[in-house]
């Protein structure tokens, strides 16, 4: 790749100005490092108007030098941005809106792993997508992509960037790793004169024209590359907005030792979207790299280790100087819940200055409930220092299932509380119940269910009335009110399984309208009984007690419906599918669920 330069000269101001409405008004600017520089933009109703042309936009193409090697030629790897900013009079500097991604130029065709292949015992402790392209045009006129139509006229630079190893970039995908993150943070230390940036003919560009103020915002692993920014408390990265976005790998490749796949993706794993990413020039360059994934990741037994927790962005939340925005869909089974769960509750330990948004969609963002204003209030706060009032509101903004909105003060919702729902079994061959009493205990009673790791969670929540060999089900009475859950459901059973090894999972079930509804589902290996750190093969037919967590939720159980709770072995969509046959031996006065049921066990009224 040839490394080119265009020159830029750009002036400076001693002067700080701001419009509101059709006046100008001297300011200082709050989060900024300085207040010496001078701004252009029009405000009403708390958020920046349109007033630059976008046909005037200045679109640099630039290469900036990271402090990583990942492909491991002996230099420094370069990565490719897009930089579109408005013009401006000399001296008037912009915040930047930032956006990296490893999508921008498309994806590779790959082979997923098999997953229906045979459980691993272990003998000894083991330790939807897409980024928007650089420009486009049509005979409209021009089109830079949502982020830059939008935010350009009012008075923001946008940056698009390819994460290495993608693009015209350098450097190798290393799927979430710190070389992946300090490459993406080059960004942000170039526009703050800490970084060098070039044009293709390689010469040298400042970026004289901004304040340093920078925000990062994303979907998925475009979301996912702010969170890992912060983390390392980089100096100007003032606010994040990540959508749909990872907090830590492990939980979106695997759960509790199990090998889960993200909703939509089954075999995929950090090797599979490395090599599905890799669209540098001579990706043949990185096969070691994306070798060495495959091994560390170790899909043999599932387990957290060295190679998972340099992923775990949680770990570092309390580097994080910069506020967040989170967004994230009660239904995204891609990028999974447990991941807003986690950071928001990192981010409220580590005082981090937050605000959440929850909807009812899958994986992605929203455009409900005025959106759009949130983000453009949120950025003006953040990177202009417009008093809007928006950290004056409620942290959470959540839809309901009618698509209806509430705001609250934190979340889980503050009322809700752990409430423990007992197991029992039908003599009569069937199923059996869930109540707030513990049943006298029957430690000879059990029930047995046979793995069937090619039938789909959604047909054995069917008929939880008729005998299946498949599944146990456990359900309350009718409810007497709406229950609402928020927070993150356990299970806890007591039982024997007939081999070394197999899968865990429980469903959570919605049953009183036309078909049930699985609310969340978790999964375990039960090799790791006591940590997800350690796998240890089973006895066969021991009983042990296995616990695990279920994906947290928010949701309401209208009135008269009934809580369910389903136990099978393999989950088509998500596990990995080993030979059928395996039987799990349940004691059922021995198990419970613990909901997160707001207002607590009053609230359930039998």
């Amino acid at each position: 790749m040839s490394r080119k330069v265009l020159n830029v000269t750009i002036c400076f101001v001693m002067f700080l100005s701001l419009s509101v409405g059709m006046n100008i008004t001297t300011v200082s600017v709050a989060n900024a490092e300085t207040t010496t520089d001078s701004m252009n933009i029009k405000v009403e109703n708390g958020m920046t108007q349109p007033i630059y042309p976008l046909d005037e936009t200045i679109v640099e193409n630039l290469y900036v030098e990271t402090t990583v090697d990942s492909d491991r030629d002996g230099e420094y790897d370069w990565i490719s941005i897009k930089v579109m900013r408005p013009k401006t009079e000399p001296g008037v500097k912009v915040p930047v809106i930032y956006e990296m991604s490893p999508y921008r130029s498309g994806l590779n065709p790959i082979d997923f792993h098999d997953v229906n292949v045979p459980l691993t015992p272990v003998e000894h402790p083991g330790n939807n997508r897409g980024g928007e392209p650089f420009a486009v045009t049509n005979g409209a006129g021009p089109n830079f992509g949502r982020f830059a139509n939008y935010y350009i006229p009012r008075g923001y630079a946008v940056i698009l960037g390819e994460s290495i190893g993608t693009g015209k970039s350098e450097g190798c995908a290393t799927t979430g790793d710190e070389q992946e993150t300090l490459a993406t943070i080059a960004v942000i230390d170039w526009l703050n004169g800490r970084a060098k940036a070039f044009t293709e003919d390689g010469q040298e560009v400042n970026a004289g024209w901004t304040t340093g103020n920078v925000g990062m915002i994303g979907v998925s692993y475009n979301g996912t590359l702010p969170n890992a920014a912060a983390t390392t408390g980089v100096e100007g990265l003032k606010t994040i907005v990540p959508i749909s976005a990872i907090s830590s790998w492990y939980d979106y490749y695997r759960a509790n030792g199990a090998v889960v796949a993200p909703g939509g993706y089954q075999g995929e794993d950090t090797d599979v979207l490395a090599k599905a990413v890799t669209t540098r020039d001579n990706p043949e360059v990185c096969g070691t790299v994306i070798d060495e994934l495959t091994q560390n990741q170790d899909r043999a037994t599932g387990d957290y280790n060295n190679f998972w927790d340099e992923r775990n962005y949680v770990n570092d939340a309390k580097n994080i100087e910069a506020s967040v925005l989170i967004v994230h869909g009660l239904n995204d089974w891609n990028v999974k819940t447990e991941h807003f769960a986690q950071w928001w509750e990192a981010l409220e330990k580590n005082n981090v200055p937050r605000k959440m948004w929850l909807h009812q969609g899958g994986h992605g963002g929203t455009s409900a409930n005025n959106w759009k204003q949130t983000e453009n209030r949120w950025f003006d706060h953040w990177l202009y220092g417009i008093e809007n009032g928006i950290m004056d509101e409620p942290k959470i903004d959540i839809e309901r299932e009618d698509h209806t909105w509430d705001q609250e003060e934190n979340w889980p919702n503050n009322k809700s509380d752990p409430t423990k729902l007992f197991i029992d079994g039908n003599h009569q061959g069937l199923d059996g119940t869930l109540s707030t009493r513990h049943g006298r205990n029957k430690p000879h009673f059990t029930q047995t269910l046979v793995d069937a790791p090619q039938k789909k969670a959604s047909s054995l929540v069917t008929e939880p009335n008729s005998d299946n060999p498949n599944r146990l089900a456990y359900l309350t009475p009718e409810l007497t009110e709406a229950t609402r859950i928020s927070g993150t459901p356990e299970v806890s059973i007591r039982a024997n399984i007939d081999r070394r090894v197999a899968n865990l999972t429980a469903l959570l079930v919605d049953y009183g309208g036309e078909t049930p509804e699985i609310v969340t589902r978790g999964w375990m290996d039960p090799q790791n009984l006591k940590s997800s750190k350690r796998s240890k093969a089973l006895t066969p037919n021991r009983e042990y007690t296995f616990s695990w967590n279920m994906q947290p939720d928010d949701y309401v159980f209208k009135k008269g419906h009934r809580i369910g709770v389903v136990f099978i072995a393999s989950d088509y969509f998500y596990t990995l599918r080993p030979e059928a046959g395996t039987e799990i031996t349940l004691t059922p006065t021995r198990s419970k669920i613990t909901l997160p049921i707001v207002g607590g066990k009053k609230a359930l009224d039998w």
